[in-house]
């Protein structure tokens, strides 16, 4: 097209819309919406959009759906028009809420918000999506102008790249579509239907349609000699009706087949006849009852097909009668029996049922747009005239958010990043330290907003911390909080009461319920558990706490006070001479639970330390065990000193070594009898890889103690091929 073309088909554009706007507009209403036709076009006259279409073309057409087929209005006929202009710059933005007002400003910017909102996996969470949707935006006209733009796009899709194509199709397949259907813009949700049909099962679109081509004429020749005893009848009785006959959709049609499982020459219903009376709205009802009667002594009808819309209309405010009749071939036919106005409200939803009522002010007009939000909130409303202000003004309490990956999250409103992080995972919001929420790092604290993306920053380091429980608004986080809190603190309360016994037990003081109820009525705790966990935490002195209980056993003369000074107990289990606090390794020790830690397998005469094992009593290692860096590091207060008792037996001790040689004939019999015969040491097990004339063999024996088993390697060292001998773990 040269320029001259494009403007004037511009201009026959515009006019249609003008046109189309003609049956509601009011005294002012077409000067409003020409001042931002001219606003627009000066604009961008000759700026394209991605698929090479005028901007201000596109924006024409989309205003023109608007009203057409949702039957919205003057504000969003002008709020279509200048939508793009937003995009353009803050400046362009102030300029359009200075001429038009702050209602088509806010209008145009939720526009521009939804139009930003990552839809990849919409598929996965369809109703999540228009949730957000719904509370993203202000004024719920955003996304029925969202609705029409996205018709337009499946009009002419095959412009779009194939990613924007991609993007379209789901949106339109998982949130217009449905959208459409809760508002009963059937007209407009059978369109969208259609193409996406044609466009995603081309083959089978084209089959039926050039299918029901073929049966046109027979089609129409069975219409006509079907209505026209209706017809005469209901002229006779004074009724001002017009009856059409019209094949159902190509998609509603393929619906059925594969519903049925039949061909497409087996479907009985491919068509419907629509009788649409002419009547006030005070007697409608009766109407279509008494036309209803007429069809039916004409034709037999089929009273488990009789739908009853207008006595209880759907969820979406669809009025009408439907019912099904044996025509005069045997061939059944549907018959859909409503007024002029319940007619249009079929095609054109709630914006044609308010059209009847009119706007006479703003309230009325904020009343309605927030009577719509409800219906895609609450589909299974029916009385729209009697929904409580209550209903119709309150605020989503729900917000949406996005994970990298594009999933969606629904959250309480006021919901933080740490109520986020626990959404995802609750080891994620155990080690949440922060997060990236649209690229801009920020705390565990921060709140976050209707379609915000959201990445968790995590942290080893990390616990969880009773201030969390402050500024946490999920009942989820809340819980989990708790519980890692209370798994915590039992965990160190363990540790606390493996270090009270072990005291108790130097002390000589006696482990009873009587001796903790003492202290845990001192220190004014509720239970045994904060005692414990005060203990394992050092926040009570435990010399304070031996200093109590032996003063009140020496008051109470109860006999179970410490040794007079001067006088040594008999060298039983506990106590030795140099430190009143290290524990004596005996296998006879009472009360305290010790194991030898397999990490290390400590021999007798070992440098070891003890460390309180939670379940497990007091674990030995030895001083250079490949854990013991951390162990002291991390867990100090875990820590305590313990001795080997002086040997009075031949107890043995289980620990592992290390043989390399050449892997010669009988080298391992060598071995085996300087083991068994030689040192007369018991070998429990013996594993030996040989590659490339060399052998490696691990051993498991048992010793008496490091000079036994120094002894038991120097004498393997002896062996003829033995290269090295060694102790290991």
């Amino acid at each position: 097209m040269t320029e001259e073309e494009k403007k004037r088909h511009i201009t026959e554009r515009y006019l249609h819309l003008i046109d189309v706007c003609k049956s509601f507009v009011k005294k002012g209403d077409l000067q409003k919406i020409n001042k931002a036709y001219e606003f627009a076009l000066k604009a961008q006259l000759k700026e394209k959009n991605e698929n090479g279409r005028l901007n201000i073309e596109h924006s024409i057409e989309v205003a023109i759906i608007c009203v057409e087929k949702i039957g919205l209005g003057t504000t969003s006929v002008v709020c279509t028009l200048l939508h793009n202009l937003l995009e353009k710059d803050d400046a362009f933005a102030a300029e359009v809420e200075k001429k038009f007002g702050k209602t088509v400003s806010t209008i145009a910017n939720g526009f521009r918000k939804l139009s930003g909102i990552s839809t990849q996996k919409v598929s996965y969470q369809s109703e999540n999506f228009r949730r957000l949707y719904l509370s993203l935006v202000d004024d719920i006209r955003v996304v029925l102008i969202k609705l029409a733009h996205r018709l337009h796009d499946m009009r002419v899709i095959q412009s779009h790249q194939k990613e924007k194509q991609k993007k379209i199709l789901a949106e339109v397949n998982y949130i217009y579509i449905p959208i459409a259907h809760r508002l009963g813009l059937y007209s407009l949700k059978e369109e969208l239907e259609e193409m996406m049909m044609r466009f995603e099962h081309k083959d089978i679109y084209e089959e039926i349609s050039e299918k029901l081509q073929a049966t046109r004429t027979k089609r129409n020749v069975f219409i006509h000699d079907f209505t026209e005893p209706i017809r005469k009848e209901l002229i006779r009785q004074g009724f001002d009706v017009d009856i059409k006959g019209r094949p159902k959709s190509i998609h509603s049609i393929w619906n059925k087949m594969k519903k049925q499982n039949l061909q497409f020459e087996e479907l009985y219903d491919l068509f419907a006849i629509r009788i649409i009376s002419n009547s006030d709205k005070k007697n409608e009802k009766a109407d279509c009852w008494r036309i209803y009667s007429i069809v039916t002594d004409l034709y037999e009808p089929n009273p488990k097909r009789l739908r009853d819309w207008i006595s209880t209309p759907k969820a979406s405010g669809y009025e009408s009668l439907h019912t099904t009749v044996k025509a005069t071939n045997e061939k059944w036919v549907e018959v859909q029996i409503r007024s002029k106005r319940m007619d249009e409200l079929a095609e054109k939803g709630q914006a044609a049922h308010w059209r009847y009522k009119g706007f006479s002010n703003k309230k009325e007009t904020e009343q309605w747009v927030n009577q719509v939000r409800d219906i895609l909130e609450n589909p299974n409303q029916i009385d729209f005239d009697e929904m409580s202000k209550s209903q119709l003004n309150a605020k989503s309490d729900k917000i949406f958010v996005f994970t990298p990956g594009g999933d969606l999250k629904k959250l309480e409103r006021h919901s933080t990043v740490l109520d986020f992080a626990y959404e995802i995972h609750t080891d994620i919001g155990d080690k949440c330290s922060g997060a990236s929420v649209n690229a801009k790092n920020v705390p565990i604290r921060h709140e976050l907003k209707n379609g915000d993306k959201v990445q968790i920053i995590t942290s080893n380091n990390q616990k969880p911390k009773y201030d969390w429980l402050n500024f946490v608004v999920t009942s989820k986080a809340k819980s989990k909080i708790k519980r890692a809190i209370f798994e915590e603190k039992f965990k160190e309360a363990e540790v606390g009461n493996e270090i009270i016994r072990r005291k108790f037990k130097n002390w000589k003081i006696p482990f009873n319920e009587e001796s903790i109820d003492r202290l845990i009525k001192h220190y004014k705790f509720k239970s045994s558990i904060d005692l414990y966990y005060a203990i394992a935490t050092e926040k009570i002195d435990l010399l304070k706490a031996k200093s109590l209980l032996t003063e009140e056993s020496k008051t109470k003369g109860n006999g179970n006070h410490l040794p007079k000074k001067g006088v040594r107990p008999k060298q039983e289990t506990l106590a030795s001479p140099e430190a009143d606090d290290t524990l004596i390794i005996d296998e006879k020790l009472k009360d305290v639970n010790y194991n030898l830690a397999k990490c290390c397998n400590p021999v007798w005469g070992d440098p070891v330390f003890g460390f309180i094992t939670i379940g497990k009593g007091i674990t030995i290692h030895r001083i250079n065990c490949p854990n013991a860096t951390r162990l002291l590091a991390k867990y100090g207060y875990r820590i305590i000193d313990v001795k080997w008792k002086a040997r009075e037996d031949e107890s043995c001790y289980q620990t592992y070594i290390n043989v390399k040689g050449l892997d010669k004939m009988g080298i391992m019999g060598d071995v085996a009898n300087a083991i068994s015969n030689d040192l007369k040491v018991n070998m429990l097990s013996l594993n030996v890889n040989s590659k490339k004339e060399k052998f490696e063999g691990r051993i498991k024996v048992q010793v008496r103690d490091i000079d036994h088993l120094d002894q038991l390697l120097h004498r393997l060292t002896k062996i003829p091929g033995i290269e090295s001998a060694r102790r290991v773990k």
